[in-house]
């Protein structure tokens, strides 16, 4: 599978905010993790460290990351390339 674009990585990753941000506990979790309140998360939403950043999040805890991707109807390790694309 050839590496997504940088459009398409944040597609994903945006799909990936909204899913983990429909669900309290992950979203909490999230926002506890990172120390992002709400506010800064709506400004930097689009950013593509902040989008990276939520990706590794749901890396580090592998029920979180098929969870997402199943809502969102990817493969984890679609997520996980997005992630790298955006970290370049």
């Amino acid at each position: 599978m050839p590496p997504p674009t940088p459009t398409e990585s944040e597609t994903l990753a945006l799909a990936a905010l909204a899913a983990t941000l429909g669900d309290e506990r992950r979203a909490q979790r999230f926002l506890d993790l990172t120390g992002i309140g709400t506010d800064e998360l709506r400004r930097r939403a689009g950013e593509r460290t902040l989008l990276a950043g939520l990706l590794r999040f749901l890396e580090a805890h592998e029920p979180d990351l098929l969870s997402v991707a199943e809502a969102i109807g990817a493969q984890p390790a679609a997520l996980v390339a997005a992630r790298e694309a955006l970290e370049r």
